[in-house]
């Protein structure tokens, strides 16, 4: 059974230096190639995706460094010792 989408959510990362960006979170099993994001001319990247409704860890996957969202300050542990950015939709 296919989930509804509760929200289409734009994603955004200022990082003007970077060649590369991608989504990954627990909305698509951490495929760090799946959601990739495209950047505007002043260096803004944007993806938009939908979500169902519920909480949502992620990252973005920056030239293959994965970053938490500079703009969200909730964070939580992940298992590998870092944290993941949370949405709550």
């Amino acid at each position: 059974m296919a989930t509804k989408k509760c929200s289409s959510v734009e994603f955004k990362l200022f990082a003007p230096d970077a060649k590369k960006v991608a989504l990954a979170g627990s909305f698509n099993k951490w495929n760090a190639g799946d959601i990739k994001l495209k950047k505007d001319t002043k260096g803004l990247w944007k993806a938009k995706v939908d979500l169902p409704c519920g909480r949502h860890e992620y990252k973005f996957v920056v030239d293959g460094n994965w970053w938490t969202d500079p703009s969200n300050h909730n964070n939580t542990g992940n298992s590998m010792g870092s944290q993941n950015s949370i949405l709550s939709i």
